[in-house]
């Protein structure tokens, strides 16, 4: 494709979002190159990077463009972009923000005399004026800042510019197959160089995007895409061989493959979660990785199992609904859907979970509570409330023996943001059941 080609492309891809704005933009973006299956794998990337920088700068860019006295839609967006922006990110060199929309054959239509004014007023500014709000140099809500400078303090500003950076590719080599050295050198063999992380010990940390499920290591179960403050939960888990675990919202069961990887494929594990769809697209991956000590059980309304399962489990994992605050990374355009409303109904169903949960522990057994929010509301005060009502549970006195940096739990509780850790915001609570 062209250089404006790709342009056209991702306007439309960036309209295709803003008519959309309940559904998350990844799924957008993958539906979109589906319909279009001639665009190839180095212009979806170029497409996809033009439109992932455009909402990482959405509300920067909706200033400047109203400070011009014009409508923010998609064109004016990118526009603005390509304006604003250092042209080696975004911008092909020695191609102006004319010559990309030529009009030509596949290419935008030539700038109107308002764009024009537009584009040469932003020429040469820097994406930050002194004059933003807070909120909009941050790229977050104006109701979510309070509670973010309340999580971070001082270590705001830098907290959320890490939370606006571009996401790992972390994969957890599977040990019922492999061990970490053999995973790399397998996929150094297909041409990927990974590195091992510095927090999990089964972690791999690719450069960049790699085509990691193309490899034969992945195809034959040896590595899992998973973050690696997704498998620091896994390991806080601390699941072992012969014991009772339960993945209480499993999704489409990623620690429930790491938690069956810790337990050497012995004892038992059960994957639940509301939504089919979500398990059944588990089958494949614990057939992939050689899992056959787990099964799985949709949770639908009225359903009596747990209540005939209480106080049965060694472990229980409970991964539970939340923000995904934690994963901006990834999904820049979560920060534009997330309301106070979410929240507060979010904070009820966790609790509600919890409660279920915690009924499922038997005595002597562990809860482990984990998001993947930086949201205090969903973590400390979530598991403050719930101790405070279920006097019965305590925090883990001491942290799992299983390969974690020293201090990376602090009373029984583990925070990870990408600015201190280099992973997704995770959050994990462990519990003791006390009787």
């Amino acid at each position: 494709m062209t250089p404006s080609a790709r342009l056209a492309a991702a306007i439309d891809l960036l309209t295709a979002i803003e008519d959309t704005p309940r559904r998350p933009a990844d799924a957008v973006a993958n539906a979109f190159f589906r319909e279009r299956r001639y665009i190839g794998g180095g212009d979806r990337r170029a497409i996809s990077a033009r439109v992932w920088a455009a909402l990482r700068h959405w509300r920067r860019l909706a200033w400047w463009i109203e400070r011009g006295a014009a409508v923010p839609t998609p064109r004016a967006r990118l526009i603005a972009l390509l304006s604003l922006a250092q042209p080696s990110e975004i911008q092909p060199p020695g191609e102006t923000v004319q010559d990309l929309f030529s009009g030509d054959r596949y290419a935008p239509p030539p700038l109107t005399a308002g764009e024009r004014a537009l584009a040469a007023a932003l020429r040469g500014q820097a994406m930050v004026h002194p004059d933003m709000p807070r909120a909009v140099v941050l790229e977050v809500p104006d109701w979510l800042l309070p509670r973010l400078e309340a999580a971070f303090g001082p270590d705001v500003e830098a907290e959320i510019a890490a939370l606006a950076g571009e996401a790992t590719l972390d994969l957890r080599v599977n040990l019922l197959k492999t061990t970490r050295a053999e995973a790399a050198r397998l996929l150094a063999a297909d041409g990927i160089e990974a590195r091992q992380t510095d927090l999990s010990p089964w972690g791999l940390r690719v450069p960049g995007r790699q085509p990691v499920t193309a490899t034969a290591a992945f195809k034959a179960g040896l590595v899992e895409i998973q973050d690696e403050g997704s498998q620091i939960v896994v390991a806080a888990a601390d699941a072992r061989p012969g014991m009772r675990v339960l993945d209480y919202c499993a999704g489409a069961a990623g620690k429930t493959l790491g938690m069956a990887m810790t337990m050497q494929n012995r004892g038992h594990i059960v994957a639940c979660d509301v939504s089919e769809p979500r398990l059944e697209g588990a089958v494949r991956r614990l057939r992939r990785a050689g899992v056959h000590n787990a099964e799985r059980h949709l949770l639908i309304p009225g359903d009596r199992w747990a209540r005939r399962r209480a106080g049965s489990f060694d472990r229980v994992l409970v991964d539970a609904p939340c923000t995904g605050t934690g994963t901006w990374r990834r999904n820049p355009d979560a920060r534009l859907r997330l309301t106070e409303q979410d929240v507060a109904e979010l904070t009820r169903k966790q609790a509600e979970i919890l409660a279920v949960a915690a009924s499922l522990v038997r005595p002597g057994g562990r809860l482990v509570y984990a998001t993947c929010s930086i949201l205090p509301e969903e973590n400390q005060d979530r598991i403050d409330a719930f101790l405070r009502a279920t006097p019965h549970f305590r925090r883990a006195d001491s942290t799992p023996d299983c390969g974690l940096p020293p201090g990376l739990a602090r009373d029984g509780m583990i925070a990870l943001s990408p600015l201190r850790h280099g992973t997704d915001g995770f959050f994990a609570a462990i519990l003791e059941r006390t009787a």
